[in-house]
């Protein structure tokens, strides 16, 4: 009887990836299978994020929870990886003595042998080393299941924006070469997929590793990806309005493959916050960025990321922030109370904002943004769009799921599974807050 793997992911759609890749190694290197019962597994990983409030807490109380499966089968290896391990790695092993190995993120290719070292030793094996795009280089080939993967082009971040915790716990930029990551697009097309999502930190920061030119940045990259037979669709995040130069807006008018959705996170209205966040740009050069995207490419739709409460942030601050959303409309957005992280610089601010008032702040900011949404879709009600099948739906096995060529959820009736993975053109019929339903036509 195979072994068998239990991933559970936390956080960004890089963890996502970093996950897949793990078990695509673990499985050439060491015959792994996967599991959704953690309570069969050989082997159980734990890829951890930082962003949120109390990271660190959760993960400690996650692996109390494994540490009571370890008892009962004394065989079982638990690994812990992600930003949380970068940054808690010792003091991981300290408080947890049931783990058995530790990576970072730029170290997940050494899986395997950590996992060969913890079966040999009774101490914790750790590597949070950071190693440049190593990893890449030992990452196999993605098996490609299903119509869409993701592509991973650069790793870590340079802004140091005051909240966040990225640079610490995944280094900074380190960007792939182009051509190995045309020939991962290429593979990926050979194996059926369709649509292409280039991911990274902050991808508008890309650079050709190999060439390191200014002219060969993330709009080259969208430029050679789309030339690539069978890719049909390209999109990406998460990108920096700081670095959205003119290059990467013209892609729009120049490259239809490029789906009509960009997520540009400006987390604040204000722009005396923005300058406490060490944002780099202001309110008002936010809305030149998107009225030159709405220039290049009618139509597009638009998400953000917010945080709310932070240091110092007033009732006008807040406003500013309500009053930003109105004059963009957002299709999608995510949105969080502030929270100080460690070895961030925000931290040393004073957090004077009551915990009632981020609340009633965020809950005032979510509904807009769900009114905003709602607004988006019913526009869209009546409009025939080209849409991706993705699967079966979630909520209806009965149904099918797509996305139309701005980003949004479609649901539709069908019988006919063989439809997964083509591009089929759908009329919408009604507007949902996080979807809408369709109905295929000729």
């Amino acid at each position: 009887m195979g072994k068998k793997l239990f991933i559970k992911t936390q956080g960004c759609q890089m963890n996502e990836y970093d996950s897949d890749r793990m078990q695509d190694l673990l499985n050439l290197s060491h015959g792994f299978e996967t599991t959704t019962n953690e309570e069969e597994a050989d082997l159980i990983l734990l890829n951890t994020c930082s962003i949120r409030e109390k990271a660190q807490e959760k993960v400690f109380h996650q692996l109390g929870r494994w540490k009571k499966l370890k008892e009962k089968n004394p065989n079982l290896k638990i690994g812990v990886g992600g930003c949380v391990a970068s940054q808690e790695g010792e003091e991981i092993a300290k408080r947890s003595p049931q783990v058995d190995l530790i990576f970072g993120p730029q170290t997940i290719h050494r899986v395997p042998s950590l996992y060969e070292n913890a079966k040999n030793k009774d101490t914790t094996a750790i590597d949070t080393s950071f190693p440049k795009t190593e990893k890449f280089e030992y990452l196999p080939s993605s098996p490609g299941q299903g119509p869409s993967a993701f592509v991973s082009i650069m790793e870590g971040c340079n802004k140091y924006c005051s909240f966040c915790v990225v640079p610490h716990t995944r280094g900074n930029e380190i960007s792939r070469p182009l051509e190995d990551i045309v020939k991962e697009a290429k593979d990926l097309s050979l194996k059926g997929v369709v649509e292409i999502s280039l991911l990274g930190q902050n991808v508008n920061s890309y650079r050709d590793s190999k060439v390191r030119t200014k002219g060969l940045g993330l709009s080259n990259l969208i430029r050679e990806v789309s030339t690539i037979d069978g890719i049909e669709r390209i999109s990406f995040t998460t990108s920096h309005p700081f670095e959205f130069g003119q290059d990467l807006i013209n892609i729009y008018e120049e490259i239809p493959e490029l789906i009509s959705y960009v997520h540009l996170p400006v987390q604040s209205g204000s722009d005396e916050i923005l300058k406490l966040m060490r944002r780099r740009h202001t309110r008002e050069e936010y809305f030149e960025l998107i009225d030159k995207l709405r220039d290049a490419r009618p139509g597009i739709s638009l998400s953000s990321d917010f945080i709310i409460g932070f240091p110092g942030e007033t009732d006008k601050n807040f406003q500013d922030t309500m009053d930003l959303v109105d004059k963009v409309g957002y299709d999608e957005s995510f949105s969080f109370i502030y929270s100080p992280r460690p070895n961030t610089t925000a931290k040393d601010l004073e957090d004077n904002v009551p915990m009632e008032v981020k609340k009633e702040r965020l809950s005032l900011l979510q509904q807009k943004l769900e009114n905003s949404a709602l607004s988006i879709s019913r526009k869209m009600v009546g409009e025939t769009r080209k849409c991706l099948v993705t699967g079966v739906s979630k909520k209806n096995p009965g149904e099918f799921q797509a996305r139309a060529d701005n980003n949004k959820v479609v649901i539709f009736s069908c019988n006919d599974s063989s439809l997964i993975g083509k591009f089929v053109n759908i009329e919408m019929v009604e507007a949902k807050t996080k979807s809408l339903r369709g109905v295929m036509t000729a």
